[in-house]
């Protein structure tokens, strides 16, 4: 059984603190850069099935 695909929508306006909160367009951008998700429009964007929460963890302390 497939695990079912997440979709996030990033918040308008990235607030730079470090780390990046998990809805910044960055971390969204960075995480679609390597794969682990995919652009559907504007500002959505759709999780893969097998995205590690180590993985999310990596993409924000960048």
């Amino acid at each position: 059984m497939a695990a079912a695909t997440e979709t996030v929508k990033a918040k308008k306006k990235c607030c730079k603190s470090r780390p990046r909160c998990k809805r910044c367009p960055v971390v969204l951008k960075r995480l679609a850069g390597e794969g682990l998700a995919e652009r559907v429009d504007g500002r959505r964007y759709e999780l893969s099935a097998d995205l590690r929460k180590k993985q999310i963890k990596a993409a924000r302390k960048r």
